[in-house]
């Protein structure tokens, strides 16, 4: 599967977040989160290993009781089932890797 510049559909998960899925497969899918600063995404778990890359901006996670601000350039992995939210410092464009793919972020 493959995804040009500019093709894949955007929809708002939550006030100020939206998400383009971009590409996925049998194990993984791979989205591009555009999240406004002030934007916050409340506490919640899934089954999904999350791994992502701070394509730019500024963000805080809270992963479990952990609180970690990730800034451009970064890059972390959630595990599965670890309870976290994230805060917007600056408006920020992420990319993150689901496995196994999550159904709820399918075109």
């Amino acid at each position: 599967m493959f995804c040009k510049k500019g093709t894949a559909d955007k929809r708002q998960l939550v006030e100020g977040v939206h998400l383009s899925t971009l590409v996925h497969g049998e194990k993984t899918l791979m989205g591009q989160f555009s999240i406004a600063k002030g934007s916050a995404i409340p506490p919640h778990a899934h089954p999904h290993e999350q791994t992502g890359f701070m394509v730019s901006g500024k963000l805080r996670f809270k992963v479990e009781d952990e609180i970690l601000e990730v800034e451009t350039g970064d890059s972390w992995c959630i595990p599965g089932n670890a309870e976290h939210s994230v805060d917007a410092l600056e408006d920020s464009v992420v990319i993150e890797v689901f496995s196994p793919v999550r159904e709820d972020y399918l075109p």
